[in-house]
C-alpha cells in the first residue's frame, strides 16, 4: 500500500461532513510531537485508504472500524494495537466536540491486554529504585552495608556470598568465585560501592582467625541461626576470638595456616583440609 499525506482541505460542516477533511482539521489543530505526528498520520492515511476520503463522517460505525482493525491489523503487538485505538478514539472524540458526529463510533473499541511473561510478577515484586537507594545509601555499620551492597552489585545468593573466604577474594580485580548451585564454581564480579566498602570491612576485622571467612552478616537477623554479641575464647593458633557464624562451607578441621596480614583481602588459598 502506497501511504500518501493526507491532503488538507476546509473544516467540514455539520451534517454530511466527510471523513478526509474531518482528519486534516484533526491533525492541524492537534499541537503534536513530530514522531507522534507520523504514527497519527500513518493510522488515519490507512483509515481513509479503507474507508474513503469522501465517506461521510455519519456513516462511520463501530463496527466500520471493528472490520478496518481486523483487515489492517491482524498480527499486531498489543501495544502497538492499543497505540491505533487510541488514534481512532482521539479523531473520533474530536469530532463529536466539533459537532460533526453526535456520538463516537470509536468509543466501545476494546484494547488489547498485553502479554506477560514469566519477568513480569518478578518486576512487579521490586523496590523501587528510589527506595532501594534510599536505603542502600543510608548510614549503615559497615559489616552490613558491605553485604547489602555485595548481593545488589553482584546478584549473588546470600548464602554463596556469606560462604566467601577472604582467600576467596580478588580485590583488584573485583570479583570472588563462588560455590553455585550443583556444587559449581561460579565468579561474581562487583563495582564501586562494594570496592570501596570492602576493604574496610576486611580492616576493621583485624589479624585473620581460623576459619577466616569474610564473616558478612545474615541478611535476615531474626533468623541468623547462631548468636553475634558473645566473642569466642582464643585458642591455640587463632589469637582472638570471633563471635559465630553461619556458613554454608564447614570448616575443615586443622590448624590455622592463613598467611593475612591485618588489612590485606588477598592471602593465598589455603591448602585442602585447612581453612583461614
Amino acid at each position: 500500500m502506497t501511504h500518501r499525506p493526507v491532503a488538507p482541505a476546509g473544516r467540514p460542516t455539520a451534517g454530511g461532513a466527510p471523513l478526509g477533511p474531518a482528519v486534516a482539521s484533526f491533525l492541524a489543530d492537534r499541537d503534536l510531537a513530530p514522531s507522534s505526528h507520523r504514527v497519527y498520520v500513518l493510522a488515519l492515511d490507512r483509515l481513509l485508504d479503507r474507508l474513503g476520503t469522501d465517506t461521510p463522517l455519519a456513516q462511520v460505525s463501530p463496527r466500520m472500524l471493528a472490520e478496518f482493525m481486523t483487515a489492517t491489523y491482524p498480527h499486531l503487538a498489543p501495544a502497538s494495537y492499543n497505540r491505533v485505538v487510541a488514534t481512532l478514539a482521539s479523531l473520533f472524540a474530536y469530532t463529536t466536540r466539533q459537532g460533526w458526529t453526535p456520538t463516537s463510533p470509536a468509543g466501545g473499541r476494546e484494547r488489547r491486554r498485553p502479554r506477560s511473561d514469566r519477568a513480569t510478577p518478578a518486576r512487579a515484586r521490586a523496590i523501587p529504585a528510589p527506595e532501594l537507594f534510599a536505603f542502600l545509601d543510608a548510614d549503615h555499620p559497615v559489616r552490613e552495608k558491605t553485604l547489602w551492597w555485595l548481593l545488589y552489585e553482584t546478584a549473588a545468593r546470600a548464602g554463596e556470598v556469606r560462604a566467601l573466604n577472604v582467600a576467596d577474594l580478588d580485590p583488584a580485580r573485583r570479583r570472588a568465585v563462588v560455590v553455585g548451585k550443583g556444587g559449581r564454581a561460579e565468579v561474581i564480579g562487583w563495582e564501586t560501592k562494594t570496592a570501596r566498602l570492602l576493604p574496610r570491612h576486611l580492616h576493621r576485622r583485624g589479624p585473620a582467625q581460623c576459619s577466616s571467612p569474610t564473616s558478612l552478616p545474615h541478611p535476615h537477623p531474626h533468623n541468623q541461626p547462631w548468636p553475634t554479641s558473645t566473642p569466642l575464647p582464643a585458642g591455640p593458633g587463632c589469637p582472638t576470638g570471633e563471635p559465630p557464624r553461619y556458613s554454608p562451607r564447614p570448616a575443615a578441621a586443622g590448624p590455622c595456616t592463613s598467611s593475612a596480614t591485618p588489612g590485606s583481602p588477598t592471602s593465598p588459598k589455603q591448602a585442602s583440609g585447612s581453612r583461614c
